[in-house]
């Protein structure tokens, strides 16, 4: 069923309003968040997951080096009597590329199945390219905490940022949608425990993402209809001048 401006239809109905079998622009099936309706609703999610599996094997087939040269951390050096690098010197694709960098077996796998179980249902509610900004920002975002909390030669890799920004923002579909928010919660509780009982885990990237996921979903499903896109954009906006700023302020104290 397809959300209409009052109550639901179905494809067929929507396409048969417009005589020519393409559905006119006034009644152009739209998600909960004002995106397109795709075809193919795990599209977006199949490519993330492809591209942190291409680099889980290439990282297996390089070893240190690749991790060397993607990594996050904030100042430090790789090699004894190498440059110091990191994102105070000016590395802040780092940011970016750890988002995908995985080492161990178990980091992907459980990353990946997060993924895959909270991905789909959102990108069909937001639609790709506010689900593809709601990833990335998650994950820029937990970063950018990392980098201004931890210590400079802390290493940080994964998308764990990225995937708490995704349980953050089921969160937030699921109390719009007024569905029942336990089992959510439960999963997410387990989580957060698991963040700060194990050790070797950036909980600040956790934690970064989760706030930054549960931001930008409360913007994309609250918005005003009227004025949807500009909230949505402003809230994007937003969130990308505060990781921005973050990354600057970090930068100021290590250089």
């Amino acid at each position: 069923m397809i959300s209409a401006s009052v109550g639901y239809q179905c494809p067929e109905c929507v396409k048969g309003g417009s005589g020519t079998g393409h559905a006119p622009t006034a009644n152009r099936p739209r998600t909960l968040a004002g995106g397109s309706v795709a075809a193919d609703p795990r599209l977006v999610t199949k490519v993330i997951l492809a591209l942190n599996v291409a680099l889980f094997i290439a990282v297996r087939a390089r070893g240190d080096a690749l991790l060397d040269d993607l990594l996050l951390f904030g100042r430090a050096r790789t090699e004894l009597f190498g440059p110091v690098e990191g994102v105070a010197e000016g590395q802040w694709y780092r940011l970016f590329s750890s988002m995908f960098l995985h080492q161990e077996i178990w980091h992907i796998l459980m990353n990946m199945l997060g993924l895959w179980f909270l991905g789909p249902p959102l990108e069909a509610a937001l639609g790709r390219l506010r689900f593809v900004g709601l990833y990335l920002l998650s994950g820029l975002g937990g970063g950018a905490l990392t980098y201004l909390i931890a210590a400079p030669e802390q290493p940080s890799l994964g998308a764990s940022g990225a995937i708490f920004g995704l349980f953050g923002a089921t969160a937030v579909l699921m109390r719009r949608l007024r569905y029942d928010m336990r089992p959510i919660l439960v999963l997410l509780g387990i989580n957060l425990v698991f963040t700060f009982t194990w050790s070797n885990i950036a909980w600040e990237a956790h934690v970064g993402g989760l706030v930054a996921g549960a931001l930008l979903a409360y913007a994309m499903v609250h918005a005003p209809r009227e004025r949807r896109q500009l909230v949505q954009y402003a809230a994007f906006g937003g969130m990308l001048l505060v990781i921005v700023v973050m990354c600057v302020i970090r930068t100021a104290q290590l250089t």
